[in-house]
């Protein structure tokens, strides 16, 4: 059964950092570029980043860049968004996604409709 989980989420004060995880089970996710996307209540869905399946290569939104980053496990079949210096815009619920097997990324920026598995997200809340 294909499936992937985040975790990590959570409040934290603005500045701070989390770092969220997407494990995935029932395939080989280092064949996939993943993605995380989030959702604000109100708003349109939003790809924050992206890591490639072939040479790791990121794409990161511009809201996010310098602030972000998204990294990889294959031996523990994981892919991870470290978030720095968190703002209350940064609140949303982020998912992580997949798109492949051994597809580039094609979905950062954008919406996400090309991706082929979805996680059920975590909420991220960013407030003091």
């Amino acid at each position: 059964q294909v499936q992937l989980v985040e975790s990590g989420g959570g409040l934290v004060q603005p500045g701070g950092s989390l770092r969220l995880s997407c494990a995935a089970s029932g395939f080989i996710l280092g064949y996939y570029a993943t993605g995380w996307f989030r959702q604000a209540p109100g708003k349109e869905r939003e790809g924050v980043s992206c890591i490639s399946s072939s040479d790791g290569t990121t794409r990161y939104a511009d809201s996010v860049k310098g602030r972000f980053t998204s990294s990889r496990d294959n031996a523990q079949n994981t892919v991870y968004l470290q978030m720095n210096s968190l703002k209350p815009e940064d609140t949303a619920v982020y998912y992580c996604a997949a798109q492949g097997p051994f597809g580039p990324c094609t979905e950062v920026p954008g919406v996400g409709n090309g991706m082929d598995y979805w996680g059920k997200g975590t909420l991220v809340t960013v407030s003091s």
